[in-house]
């Protein structure tokens, strides 16, 4: 698979809703289907942790097939930057993902990161590239 048709299958909105299933994971505003571009928001309302959470992400940097950076504009998050980074190897495509998150609430949201919400997010984004992967390689 080329480096292209990952980095397009990552930016694409419902790859992203089919990944994010299991927290019901439904577009409210911005961009609703398709490729997301520099500069386009898209908002997300998910059920994680027993509540119905919304986050809005802008598109901040994108290098066409090589990186992106979709940050936080609303959420629960004091700030939430995802970057993207793809490189191709022997016609092999790889991946990577840097999440860099910070939570609210003093000492409590820290707690709460290293209790629950790390593993979450490390799950969440694993099952995202599982499905990334499995639509890639049709």
């Amino acid at each position: 698979m080329s480096k292209q048709t990952v980095f397009d299958a990552s930016r694409n909105i419902d790859i992203h809703q089919q990944s994010a299933s299991k927290s019901n994971e439904k577009v409210i505003a911005g961009v609703t289907s398709g490729l997301i571009n520099l500069n386009e928001t898209v908002t997300w309302r998910g059920k994680h942790f027993g509540f119905y959470l919304t986050h809005k992400s802008r598109i901040t940097t994108m290098n066409l097939h090589d990186y992106f950076v979709d940050e936080m504009e609303n959420g629960k998050f004091k700030s939430f930057k995802h970057e993207h980074f793809f490189e191709e190897e022997n016609g092999i495509t790889i991946m990577k993902d840097k999440l860099q998150y910070e939570t609210p609430f003093g000492i409590f949201g820290e707690l709460f990161d290293i209790l629950f919400l790390e593993k979450h997010l490390t799950q969440f984004l694993l099952e995202r590239n599982k499905i990334l992967k499995e639509v890639c390689e049709i």
